[in-house]
């Protein structure tokens, strides 16, 4: 079954599973901070370099993507989730969707602890995994038309670039000392090299085993002979799509996912998710 995605207006019940529950408990999260205490609970569950290093608060890598300073910051990133999260997990389905939110926002965390280890100051909000979800749209789709700001369009591409270099150079210069930059930046990176290298990587791993499975299916009747039934169609068929999916893994190797056409996106989707091309 095909994943497709609309941008319809903003309707939760439709929504998927894992965009669903992750508005939610972003939403609890920030409730609950207010009814207890914004600054109790970023200390304890906001990501807090020291702590963490030297206290071994293990679980603030994880839980200060749930906490949020004020309801804009909320918002923006609920709203930023909704928007370039539905075409990814569309893409990838819920399973991998999380997986990768969950590790650019380690990504985003990893990069704030090793920037100031004996740090005291509370790092809170999902923006690391948001910032990491616009990579993913732009890599997965590079020329959709984004209307930044709701006014000037721009590429998916050209927008994760800029995105990009205004986080270093606002980190770098430290013009907003409130807002972790550089979280927002590992976030980015950690998801493009997710993408550029180790998903690509995984996609050939999945190939390879396929390929030695087929070859070892392919010497048994020789090991115990046996009348081979005539090859079907269908059986035709899927092998010269498994010769399709290794072309089109040699081409993102060599010039990247944004090289792909829209078909070749549609077949390393589904073959990525344990199904055969079609």
């Amino acid at each position: 079954m095909n994943r497709v995605f609309r941008h319809d207006p903003i309707d939760f019940a439709s929504m998927p599973p894992a965009i669903k529950g992750l508005i939610i408990a972003n939403i609890a999260g920030f409730l609950v901070a207010k009814l207890v205490g914004g600054p109790v609970i970023a200390e304890i569950f906001g990501l807090v370099p020291r702590h963490l290093v030297f206290d071994r608060w293990v679980w603030q890598p994880i839980t200060y993507l749930f906490l949020h300073g004020n309801l804009w910051h909320l918002i923006f990133n609920l709203f930023a989730l909704w928007m370039f999260g539905m075409p990814v997990e569309a893409q990838w389905g819920g399973k991998d969707f999380l997986k990768y939110y969950f590790l650019c926002g380690l990504g985003a965390a990893l990069t704030s602890t090793l920037l100031g280890v004996r740090s005291t100051v509370p790092v809170i909000g999902a923006s690391g995994s948001v910032y990491g979800l616009l990579v993913a749209y732009a890599m997965l789709y590079p020329d959709a038309v984004v209307y930044l700001y709701f006014l000037i369009p721009v590429k998916a591409a050209h927008m994760a670039i800029l995105f990009g270099a205004l986080e270093f150079f606002a980190g770098a210069s430290g013009a907003t000392p409130g807002v972790a930059r550089f979280a927002h930046l590992g976030g980015m990176i950690t998801g493009y090299f997710y993408i550029r290298w180790w998903w690509v990587l995984k996609l050939r791993a999945k190939s390879l085993a396929k390929g030695l499975f087929e070859r070892g299916a392919a010497e048994a009747p020789a090991r115990a002979p046996a009348r081979r039934p005539a090859r079907s169609a269908s059986d035709r068929d899927g092998e010269d799509e498994m010769v399709e999916v290794d072309r089109i893994l040699d081409k993102i190797l060599a010039s990247g996912l944004e090289s792909l056409s829209a078909d070749e996106k549609e077949i390393m989707a589904r073959y990525s998710r344990g199904r055969k091309p079609s």
